[in-house]
C-alpha cells in the first residue's frame, strides 16, 4: 500500500491505482468525459487534470498512477479555467439541440457545461458536418455529436472483442466509424450506447419516448435467457420505453442485442396477459384465474399418468428460464412425475 495527499486528505491505495482512483475512494469529484472504470484509462478528454506538486503542468488524473507522498490538488482558479475552456472548445463544434435530443437531462456534455455556466461560446467558426450513418435496425447514430472520447471504440474492443468501429482520419476530420465508412453492421448489442456520454449513439426504439419526466425505473432480471443479467426498466404510463443495466450488478452494465432493444413484446396488445382454458373440447379458450390454471394442468398430469403411464408424459424447458428454473422442472419431471422425457430448445 502506498499513501498520497489529495486536497489536504491522505488516502492509502494500492499500487498500480490511478490518482483518478485514488480521488473517488476519497469521494472528491474529478469530471471526465472519456472515463470508465470497468475500460482501460485513455486520457482523450483532458477534463479530469489535476496539478501534483513537483510537476510543471497538470496532468490527467485517469492515466497518472498514484505514487506515495504525492500531493495532489484536485481543485484551483487554474483547473477550472482550463476545464471550463476544455468544454467551451467541445462545444465549439456540437450541435447546439440539447430540446430535442435524445440524451438530454442524461448527457454528460450538458452536465458539465451547466456546471461550468456555458450559456455563450467564446469560439466560433467551421464546424464538422458528418453524414449521419443510420441504416442499422437499432442504433441511431449522429456523428455530429460525438466528441471522440473514445468510449464506443474501446467497449467493442476491450469488452465485445468485435471492433466493429474505430477512430479515421485526423485533425478536424477526425471521426469514429465502421471500415470505410459504411453502415454500422455488428452485433448490435448497445455496449457503445451506454458508455456514449452524449447523444452520438442512442437506440431507435427510444425515438419519440419520454427522456427524464415522469419517467419510473424499476431493477428486474432479463427474461431472455439463464445468464440472468440485471436490467432497469424506464416506464411512462406503464408502458416500457427504455432498457438499460446498472454497472454495479453481475452483468457490470453489459446486455446483449435482445436484452437491451427486444422489449417491444411487452407493450405489444396481442401478449397473453392471463391464462386462457379451453374449458369443453372444440370450444374458444377463454381467460381463467392461475388458480384454475394450475388445477387444470395437475389434474390432467395425474389422469394421463394413471391412465397411460409417466413416459405418456414430456417436458420442453426453455432458455429463457434460469438455470434454477430448468433444474426445478427437470426434477419435477424425473422425481415427481417419474419420467426422464426432458429436453431443452438449446438441447441442454
Amino acid at each position: 500500500m502506498i499513501s498520497l495527499t489529495i486536497d489536504g486528505r491522505e488516502v492509502s491505495v494500492f499500487e498500480g491505482t490511478s490518482v483518478l482512483e485514488a480521488a473517488r475512494i476519497l469521494e472528491i469529484d474529478i469530471p471526465t468525459l472519456c472515463h470508465d472504470p470497468r475500460l482501460k484509462p485513455f486520457g482523450g478528454c483532458r477534463l479530469c487534470i489535476v496539478e501534483i506538486r513537483g510537476m510543471a503542468r497538470p496532468v490527467t488524473a485517469c492515466t497518472t498512477p498514484a505514487i506515495g507522498g504525492m500531493v495532489v490538488t484536485t481543485t484551483s482558479e487554474r483547473l477550472y479555467r482550463l476545464r471550463r475552456t476544455i468544454i467551451e472548445l467541445l462545444l465549439s463544434d456540437h450541435p447546439n439541440d440539447c430540446m430535442v435530443c435524445a440524451r438530454a437531462g442524461d448527457c454528460t456534455l450538458q452536465e458539465q457545461a451547466y456546471f461550468y455556466k456555458l450559456r455563450l461560446n467564446r469560439f466560433t467558426g467551421e464546424m464538422r458536418d458528418h453524414d449521419r450513418v443510420d441504416a442499422n435496425p437499432f442504433i441511431k447514430r449522429e456523428m455530429n455529436k460525438c466528441i471522440l472520447c473514445g468510449l464506443c471504440v474501446r467497449v467493442c474492443d476491450e469488452v465485445q472483442g468485435v471492433n466493429a468501429i474505430d477512430f479515421a482520419f485526423r485533425g478536424f476530420n477526425a471521426r469514429v466509424t465502421p471500415p470505410f465508412e459504411k453502415d454500422l453492421d455488428c452485433e448490435f448489442c448497445g455496449q457503445c450506447v451506454a458508455v456514449c456520454p452524449t447523444g452520438a449513439l442512442t437506440g431507435k426504439v427510444w425515438a419519440g419516448e419520454a427522456r427524464q419526466k415522469d419517467v419510473k425505473m424499476t431493477d428486474t432480471v432479463c427474461s431472455y435467457c439463464g445468464c440472468g443479467c440485471n436490467i432497469t426498466l424506464h416506464t411512462v404510463r406503464d408502458r416500457v420505453v427504455r432498457i438499460t443495466s446498472r454497472p454495479d450488478t453481475h452483468n457490470r452494465g453489459w446486455l446483449c442485442a435482445k436484452g437491451r432493444f427486444g422489449y417491444e413484446f411487452i407493450n405489444h396488445p396481442d401478449r397473453l396477459k392471463t391464462p386462457l382454458i379451453r374449458r369443453k373440447k372444440g370450444g374458444n379458450l377463454e381467460p381463467a384465474a392461475w388458480e384454475d390454471a394450475f388445477d387444470l394442468i395437475a389434474g390432467q398430469f395425474t389422469r394421463i399418468k394413471e391412465e397411460s403411464g409417466p413416459d405418456a408424459l414430456g417436458g420442453l424447458a426453455s432458455a429463457r428460464c434460469t438455470n434454477e428454473e430448468n433444474y426445478v422442472f427437470q426434477k419435477f419431471f424425473r422425481a415427481v412425475i417419474g419420467t426422464n422425457n426432458i429436453d431443452h430448445c438449446a438441447r441442454y
